[in-house]
């Protein structure tokens, strides 16, 4: 393995560390901040496993980024989205739409 991929494969998991001790930032707010949030973590990790021939779904794959199973994950730590983050994702939504 080289330097390099060394350094990204620490700094992911710093990155799912820091995700986990920050439980509080809702994917939602991730979404609006940064266009993208634990799910799409969880889809690229499917996609690059898929790239290097290692069997891996979604649910597995989620549960490498969120620590636990998803579904355990949400019923502890997802709080409902308010109505001002919806607004925000959806604002977020359109204007990356009409730049398309």
């Amino acid at each position: 393995m080289s330097k390099t991929t060394q350094i990204e494969a620490d700094v992911f998991r710093k990155l799912l560390a820091h995700l986990d001790n920050n439980k509080d930032v809702q994917n939602i707010d991730l979404m609006v901040l940064a266009d993208f949030c634990r799910n799409c973590l969880a889809k690229w990790y499917v996609a690059s496993a898929k790239d290097h021939d290692v069997e891996m779904d979604y649910e597995q794959a989620r549960e490498v980024i969120y620590g636990m199973p998803y579904s355990e994950w949400k019923d502890l730590y997802q709080a409902k989205a308010s109505p001002e983050q919806v607004a925000a994702f959806e604002a977020r939504a359109a204007k990356k739409s009409a730049s398309e």
